[in-house]
Parts: structure tokens; C-alpha cells; sequence
């Protein structure tokens, strides 16, 4: 049980620190001053971000869809890389084909309609209901609460939310959350997963080498204009979540957290659950 409690703060800590952008990126990218915030200003290329850290095994990295751009064809891409940004000499234009063809990076566009992939001779993967409080994914645990993107973004009693209750919000609409994660394998590889809305895509990408850090890759590509990290946590909430949990319950609208005499970054966080 001791071990178990050391696990989970080891990665609370580390899902705190790889819960924001990597300082470099592609050339289009504005990031806020709390790295959480992506935007791209301008084209629709060279929207390559990157996680702040490595992430951990079973460790989701998860953004919101904050702002769309009509008139380009395309959307959100998300993966992993075994490339530390840091040594790039140039950020590619592209995560699809450009960083891709660098070798050891596996990334997917997120569509409309993301079909599941099985392997021959691979059972249909067996949806776990919409309503269960956590996603399992081999043997990592995820509130889901979380992951799942609200329709209604401005109001905290999403109880309400249809979209919410029945778990369809589209995968490239506006508030959607998209996640990347990958799990240990027995052989020692690992597969990588991706998240939409709570919902697990099963491994889009299998036999992934475990022996280098893997970084995880948003590119803000097309009709994604801007995305924000949300941070998730594993185990028991921290003081300020269950801070936000309090003012959230007694606030109908996210606006109304803007005259409350509270930190700014405390007001942000309630503000972007």
C-alpha cells in the first residue's frame, strides 16, 4: 500500500509538469504565459506543440479544442515522439508527414468519424458504458470525468448537458478533449491510446520502444486554431481542486469567478476545469 501512495504522487507530480507546452514549437504557435494555452496565428501550418515533459507510463496528455478556424480542410493531430524537442534543429511544418518521417513518432488525425482498428484475429473491443466513473485502460485508471468535453463550457452544472449525459459531443467540435497515453506491454514495447471524450480508441499504434522518452505531439493543424492543456490527476485531488470543487458549486456561469477576490492563477484554474 506504501509503495502504491509513492506511485501516485510520483505521478501526480509528473502529470503537473508535463500538463503544459514545451517552449518549443512551430513557427505559428503563440503560447500563453502559462504554457497551457496553444494558438496558432496565422496559416494553418506549423502548429507542432509538444508535452513539457516525457509522460509516464499510462500518463494521458489531454487538450480541449478552445477555438476553431473555418475555411481550411483538416484537423486536430495528436501522438507521441521519442524526439526530445529540445534537439530539433528545426520544428517540422507538419507532424503528418514531416515529423513522422523523422522516425520513432506515431500520429493520427483526429476526424469526425474515428474508426477503431482491430488486428486480425482481435476481438471487437467491448465499449465500457458512458456513465462509469473511470476509464480503464489495461491496468491505468482514469477519472472520467474529466476527459469528457462539455457542450455547455460556460456553465458548471453540466449534470444538465445532454452531449454530456450521453457522451456524443464530436471529436473535432469546439470544447471536445482529445488524450494520447500509451501502456506497458508484457514484451516490453508499449501501445499508444488515444482518448476522445472518455472513450478509448484502442491502440492506434503497437510495439512502441519504451527505452526512450516519449513525448506527446499536438499539432494545431487547420481547422484547430487554438487548444488548452487540461491537467488530470490519478489520485486523491489536490487542495486546489477540491478548492475549485467548492466555488464551482456555488457559481452558475465561469464568468462570475472574474470578481471574486481570489489569486488570478486560482481563478484561471476554476475557470478551465
Amino acid at each position: 500500500r506504501g509503495r502504491l501512495k509513492i506511485a501516485v504522487a510520483v505521478m501526480a507530480a509528473r502529470c503537473r509538469l508535463a500538463a503544459r507546452f514545451h517552449h518549443i514549437h512551430g513557427t505559428n504557435v503563440r503560447l500563453d504565459a502559462s504554457r497551457t494555452r496553444a494558438t496558432r496565428v496565422e496559416s494553418f501550418a506549423n502548429g507542432l506543440c509538444f508535452s513539457q515533459e516525457p509522460l509516464a507510463p499510462g500518463q494521458i496528455f489531454l487538450v480541449e479544442i478552445e477555438e476553431k478556424e473555418l475555411g481550411w480542410c483538416g484537423h486536430l493531430r495528436v501522438g507521441l515522439t521519442a524526439h526530445d524537442p529540445q534537439s530539433l534543429e528545426v520544428v517540422p511544418e507538419y507532424s503528418l508527414p514531416d515529423l513522422v518521417n523523422m522516425g520513432d513518432t506515431w500520429v493520427f488525425a483526429i476526424t469526425r468519424s474515428h474508426n477503431r482498428v482491430t488486428v486480425d484475429g482481435e476481438e471487437a473491443r467491448v465499449r465500457s458504458p458512458a456513465w462509469e466513473p473511470f476509464l480503464l485502460i489495461e491496468r491505468v485508471r482514469i477519472p472520467r470525468d474529466t476527459l469528457v468535453g462539455r457542450s455547455r463550457p460556460g456553465r458548471y452544472s453540466h449534470i444538465l448537458d445532454d452531449l454530456y449525459k450521453a457522451n456524443v459531443l464530436p471529436a473535432t467540435a469546439r470544447r471536445s478533449r482529445i488524450g494520447v497515453l500509451y501502456a506497458l506491454q508484457r514484451d516490453g514495447t508499449a501501445d499508444m491510446h488515444i482518448i476522445i471524450n472518455g472513450e478509448d480508441m484502442g491502440p492506434s499504434a503497437r510495439h512502441l520502444p519504451t527505452s526512450r522518452p516519449l513525448y506527446a505531439v499536438v499539432d494545431v493543424f487547420a481547422s484547430t486554431k487554438s487548444v488548452r492543456v487540461i491537467p488530470v490527476e490519478y489520485g486523491f485531488p489536490s487542495l486546489q481542486t477540491l478548492c475549485r470543487l467548492v466555488i464551482q458549486k456555488h457559481i452558475v456561469h465561469r464568468l462570475a469567478i472574474d470578481g471574486l477576490d481570489l489569486p488570478p492563477p486560482l481563478k484561471s484554474f476554476c475557470q478551465h476545469e
